[in-house]
């Protein structure tokens, strides 16, 4: 089988650009054309309108995995127990709600300020269980939620499944003002196509180098050709190490997700011609779930930590795994209704935050988007550009103060102790594929 983004499949291609060739030189150097390099591109010709911007992409730019996530535009997300309004851990709550409301918002102000086109709901999703029991201190996260800016709604039984068209789901909370869905290829390819002309942007161009120059400048290195800039701002998430940053305290996960074809009107209909929707689980490795406006089914219920891609043939295993948690909320959809399965990859940390820093003179990166890469991505390009530009802020203290990814422990034995805690993850989380 093939690995087809739908949502790349859907938006479509933009024009192809050319790869890097020769010696290029630039006053700035983005590596990543994805929403965080993209975001950053953006900023960077806002504050400096003069400057030669070059934006350099391993694969076609706006089509790797910023393209391929589920689409989900975070402002708040589940609060776990230690962090419930009351206890020790709300005051970090609070503060990492402060920036993922501000990270929502520079969402909006891209979409806007571009005209994207990218379905953009402005009506919140569900944080939804099978089990019951897996959505616990529903009262305490009611009150921690509403704290903090949102509105927050319990809902179970007949309620729930009027709203979602399926009994499959016990309960959930649904949280809004400020919690999003969009099309994340068409918002990507948005970002791209609206690049001023001081920024050229490079495809099929892998750096694998980045080396200081007597003088004092950088250059970036490729198969055909370099550039040499005197500021690189690195974003490339998951892919960090590929130009030798390799203590940032981020590992990436695969995931793997399908999309059904269109709802006939029959089936819609049957389902109760519900409004579209997002589902996420309350446990790591439970199924994220959306009907989109086009009627199609979007499921990903597999993560996993691996030491090499997904094979076409392991993808067609991890199919089989997207038709039974189709199967379960929409008995009616099989395997001969999935229209394209596709994997991707996000940066994810041990503590669940990022790692944002200048690494060295002139040389500055950001990874680790904890599955939360539409908006943090979009806000992080911004305050990246802007700290590489000297341009301080409290948001942008405040994200460097909890830019703390903790730290990971050698290979093998993360990749021994990674694998391990997916396994346990995925028995916990059984009940929610």
């Amino acid at each position: 089988m093939e690995n087809i983004c739908g949502w790349i499949a859907q938006a479509g291609h933009s024009p192809e650009r050319g790869r890097l060739s020769g010696a290029q030189k630039a006053d700035w150097l983005v590596i990543g054309a994805g929403i965080t390099g993209l975001s950053a591109a953006h900023t960077l010709a806002d504050m400096h309108p003069q400057a030669r911007i070059v934006v350099v992409d391993r694969q076609r730019a706006a089509q790797g995995a910023s393209a391929r996530n589920s689409g989900f535009v975070v402002a708040h997300e589940h609060p776990a127990h230690s962090e419930l309004i009351g206890t020790a851990g709300f005051a970090g709550f609070e503060t990492d709600t402060m920036i993922s409301r501000a990270a929502s918002e520079e969402v909006r102000q891209r979409i806007g300020q571009h005209a994207i086109e990218c379905d953009f709901r402005d009506s919140g999703y569900y944080f939804a269980v099978n089990d019951a029991a897996k959505l616990d201190h529903v009262e305490a996260k009611l009150a921690t939620l509403r704290a903090l800016g949102a509105r927050a709604e319990f809902l179970q039984g007949e309620q729930l499944a009027q709203k979602l068209g399926t009994r499959h789901y016990a309960a959930a909370i649904w949280c809004g003002h400020g919690n999003a869905l969009l099309q994340p290829a068409k918002y990507v390819k948005g970002l791209l196509n609206a690049l001023p002309g001081n920024i050229t942007v490079y495809e099929d161009t892998d750096i694998a180098s980045v080396e200081r120059l007597s003088q004092g400048g950088l250059r970036a290195n490729a198969a055909n050709g370099s550039v040499e800039a005197k500021k690189v701002l690195v974003c490339l998430n998951a892919f960090i190490p590929r130009v030798g940053i390799n203590d940032s305290g981020t590992f990436p996960m695969e995931l793997s997700a399908s999309l059904t074809r269109p709802l006939t009107d029959h089936e819609f209909q049957a389902i109760g011609a519900v409004e579209p929707w997002g589902v996420l689980s309350t446990r790591p490795l439970g199924a994220t779930v959306r009907l989109t406006p086009d009627r199609r089914v979007m499921i990903r219920n597999t993560a996993e930590y691996r030491t090499r891609d997904l094979s076409n043939g392991a993808l067609a295993q991890r199919r089989q795994h997207h038709v039974l948690g189709l199967q379960r909320r929409f008995p009616f959809l099989d395997e001969r209704d999935i229209q394209f399965t596709w994997t991707g990859h996000l940066s994810a940390t041990r503590s669940g935050q990022a790692y944002f820093d200048r690494v060295e003179e002139g040389v500055y990166a950001v990874a680790g988007c904890n599955g939360s890469g539409v908006a943090r991505g979009t806000l992080w390009g911004r305050l990246l550009a802007e700290l590489a530009s000297g341009v301080d802020s409290p948001l942008l203290q405040s994200v460097m103060q909890r830019a703390e990814p903790g730290w990971l422990p050698p290979r093998p034995f993360f990749d021994i102790g990674a694998m391990l805690r997916m396994r346990v993850e995925a028995v916990r989380a059984r009940t929610e594929i």
